[in-house]
């Protein structure tokens, strides 16, 4: 069996769910499992994530793993529906949908529904990407109180700064500006709940914290008390013993300044590592750090094990987990965690990991998984 696997640590998960809950203070947590959970698995997480208060996802066909797995959790679509077709489906299975166009509302208004929804109405505060201006607002809260089935709006918008020095000020400098009044608001995603705690919330949106990758800019996620939930790891499977001037992978982009050990690393962009790692990369070998050489391949990387004289074929690889962080790995390769964990492959096993038993699986090939 090929040695490249992903342990998924569900210790971990709960303490970065009990972190984002201390920030939250009485604000509920609803815990973000879009993308197969950042890559780690959908159904092993929301596991994990059973005390979170409500689910977030992208797409119906997660929801739907997760209400046929047996969750009567809220769970919030974070895009709403893109067809009038699939309103029926919210309806059956008891998903809330995001409302960000008038398109949406229409639709709606139109639905000869015999039930009710709770609906989170998205507001544009600066970000630009999704959402109703500021200023139509209240006109939009007056028609969606005119359909009969919306039951309960929660006002809800998305902080594109709350990483940075920018902030949220400008964000919610304009949401000041909203003379009416919602059921609840829904605002911090994680950056904005490590950072701006006091931004008011009702219901916080945790996502990428919840796996262990940081969410701020200059603080690394064990300065937030955050565990890494995934280790990626794989084995050397062969190793070259290379002279001084000899070069490595495709391209020979690199040539070895002096007498080099190569070890040969059963994963690649295939497995979702970053190709454009290049040179440099680090990997923990042994409670040390190795770097990559030379272009990553799709299926094998090289490494440096040069002073490294016990490892060999068959020594384990970490290519991020507790000793190198995928954060870490991400600044190399010019991107950032919440890219390289989602970017795992299917083709990749996930191994959960906890205080009892050890449980495998594959993620289901579907479209939620990436």
């Amino acid at each position: 069996m090929r040695p490249t696997i992903a342990t998924i640590h569900l210790d971990a998960l709960r303490h970065n769910l009990e972190v984002a809950r201390r920030k939250a203070g009485r604000a509920r947590v609803m815990a973000m499992l879009k993308a197969n959970a950042y890559g780690h698995g959908l159904l092993a997480c929301a596991s994990a994530l059973a005390q979170a208060d409500g689910f977030g996802v992208i797409e119906l066909d997660a929801a739907l793993e997760l209400r046929n797995s047996g969750w009567r959790k809220p769970i919030l679509l974070l895009d709403g529906y893109y067809e009038s077709r699939e309103i029926r489906t919210f309806f059956d299975h008891d998903l809330t949908p995001t409302l960000h166009c008038q398109e949406q509302i229409d639709m709606l208004s139109a639905f000869p529904a015999s039930g009710r929804l709770d609906v989170f109405l998205k507001i544009n505060s600066g970000m630009n990407r999704l959402g109703f201006d500021v200023a139509v607002v209240p006109a939009v809260l007056e028609q969606l109180r005119a359909i009969r089935c919306v039951s309960r709006i929660v006002f809800m918008t998305h902080f594109g700064c709350a990483d940075g020095e920018r902030g949220i000020g400008f964000q919610t400098d304009r949401l000041a500006h909203i003379a009416v009044t919602p059921d609840a608001w829904s605002m911090a995603n994680s950056a904005a709940l490590m950072a701006h705690p006091q931004a008011g919330d009702d219901i916080v949106r945790p996502g990428i914290m919840l796996y262990g990758s940081t969410p701020l800019e200059g603080q690394s996620a064990d300065m937030l008390d955050l565990a890494p939930a995934m280790t990626l790891e794989s084995r050397i499977i062969g190793v070259q013993t290379l002279s001084r001037g000899e070069v490595v992978g495709y391209g020979a982009t690199y040539q070895c300044p002096a007498p080099m050990r190569i070890g040969i690393v059963a994963c690649g962009y295939g497995d979702g590592y970053p190709r454009h790692a290049g040179t440099g990369a680090p990997v923990g070998v042994d409670g040390r750090i190795a770097k990559t050489v030379g272009r990553i391949s799709m299926d094998k990387l090289a490494i440096d094990i040069t002073h490294l004289p016990d490892a060999r074929v068959g020594t384990r690889v970490e290519l991020w987990g507790k000793n190198v962080s995928v954060d870490r790995v991400a600044e190399h390769a010019g991107t950032s965690g919440y890219e390289l964990l989602s970017a795992v492959t299917a083709r990749v096993p996930r191994v959960t990991s906890d205080t009892g038993p050890r449980d495998t699986y594959r993620p289901a090939i579907a479209t939620y998984c990436h």
